[in-house]
């Protein structure tokens, strides 16, 4: 037990997770994962029937159907140009990161600068206000899925307590859940997984006797690896940043190398 102990506190230390495959192998698989559906798809579908129910006479069906598809063609060109601005918009006032040699990718707020952390693969902070920052980490793992690991609160409860803040603060779990992402404004619908990988967020507060940090975090499966993104800041700046440290989290993506 105390051997035991005595490696907890070191990969706390580090922050490396390596106790998390074997503390969590009982536990069951759960949950779904949402991915998004795109409002205008319908819109287009729900046209296609107008035209196709209406009655028009034959010897003009060609015309009207070429002048209907050239209208159609062109809102759904406005509309794709309306998204692809919408998606430039929100990384504004944001930097990527993308390692193409362990598989991920994220968004930063730019002006934090890129520190070296034992124990972590990347971390960019504000040199100001050194609470807020963003870290990745991970570590091998034979599972395929991060539901094989549990729940997204039991996945949760073991990287907070064990990994994500010191013993000696004492943590709550705000919420615990697969990713759930805007787009357009609109909520995405349930499905199995998004670009064939399921996705934890969680929300946590860590206290401790001089400050609280307000976190947030996004964990994955692949590549044979556990992934961990986790960003932040002080409790008092919370309301200040938390939209940012959303889209920090919401833009964390694992790919295939």
């Amino acid at each position: 037990m105390a051997s035991l102990q005595h490696s907890l506190s070191i990969h706390h230390r580090s922050l490396s997770l390596n106790a998390l495959p074997h503390a969590q192998s009982g536990l069951q698989k759960h949950g779904v994962l949402p991915v998004c559906r795109r409002g205008f798809s319908f819109l287009v579908r729900a046209e296609h029937a107008s035209l196709a129910s209406s009655s028009i006479p034959q010897d003009k069906c060609g015309r009207r159907q070429i002048i209907a598809v050239g209208v159609i063609a062109s809102w759904v060109s406005l509309v794709n140009q309306t998204l692809e601005s919408f998606a430039a918009e929100s990384k504004k006032g944001f930097l990527s990161v993308t390692d193409n040699k362990d598989g991920y990718s994220f968004l930063y707020p730019f002006g934090w600068q890129e520190v070296l952390v034992e124990g972590q693969d990347k971390v960019f902070k504000d040199v100001i206000e050194p609470l807020e920052s963003v870290s990745v980490n991970m570590i091998p793992t034979g599972k395929l899925d991060i539901r094989d690991f549990g729940s997204p609160q039991e996945v949760a409860q073991i990287l907070i307590k064990k990994f994500l803040a010191p013993p000696n603060q004492r943590t709550k779990i705000v919420m615990a859940s697969e990713l759930y992402k805007i787009i357009f404004g609109w909520r995405c619908m349930p499905q199995n997984d998004v670009d064939g990988k399921a996705y934890y967020t969680f929300e946590f507060v860590a206290q401790a006797p001089n400050y609280t940090r307000h976190a947030l975090g996004a964990a994955s499966v692949g590549n044979g690896k556990f992934y961990t993104l986790t960003t932040g800041a002080n409790e008092r700046r919370w309301d200040k940043m938390k939209d940012r440290l959303q889209t920090v989290v919401e833009s964390f993506k694992v790919f295939n190398v």
